[in-house]
């Protein structure tokens, strides 16, 4: 005797999976360390950094920067809310409350956003800016900045504001 067993039913359709996008590795206490000819010319420092599948950086806390000069002395800091790096561009970006002090100059910058890339050594925003001479209080304000990464040299592409001129004959 043989018996014949049959379900009806519909068939079985696979779910569809979503990719994982979230990070694939989560890091603490993090210190980078950029150096040329071994003298350390950059230290980034943050709490907490995610890494994603592309190479992608995240910094969810606050972001702290030190540039070095070619003797080691510190020659500008960068503090931040936050930040991300991304390895296609090879970009650091910063946001938040962007405040750079270049020691030297006694300057400080203040801006929403700020992009360093490394390859370049250039440091640039499309985002306002303002420039606070330590020295003699003078403010400087634009629409975006163009500057090297320590901050010895920069433009402001759209600038406005109240500054002294000296030798003020032929004005």
């Amino acid at each position: 005797m043989s018996c014949l067993l049959m379900a009806c039913g519909e068939p079985k359709q696979a779910k569809k999976v979503e990719p994982f996008n979230g990070p694939i590795e989560e890091i603490n206490d993090v210190k980078l360390l950029y150096s040329e000819a071994a003298l350390l010319k950059v230290k980034l420092t943050t709490p907490k950094q995610y890494r994603y599948v592309n190479d992608d950086r995240k910094y969810p806390k606050p972001v702290n920067i030190i540039f070095y000069g070619p003797t080691g002395e510190e020659l500008t800091t960068i503090n931040s809310d936050s930040g991300r790096y991304d390895k296609a561009k090879d970009l650091y970006t910063v946001m938040g409350h962007v405040v750079v002090i270049n020691k030297q100059k006694q300057e400080k910058l203040l801006t929403p956003e700020l992009n360093w890339n490394p390859a370049t050594k250039k440091v640039f925003t499309d985002k306002r800016v303002a420039v606070i001479s330590q020295l003699t209080g003078e403010k400087l304000y634009g629409l975006g900045l163009d500057a090297n990464q320590d901050f010895t040299q920069y433009s402001i592409r759209k600038p406005t504001g109240v500054f002294n001129v000296e030798g003020g004959a032929g004005l």
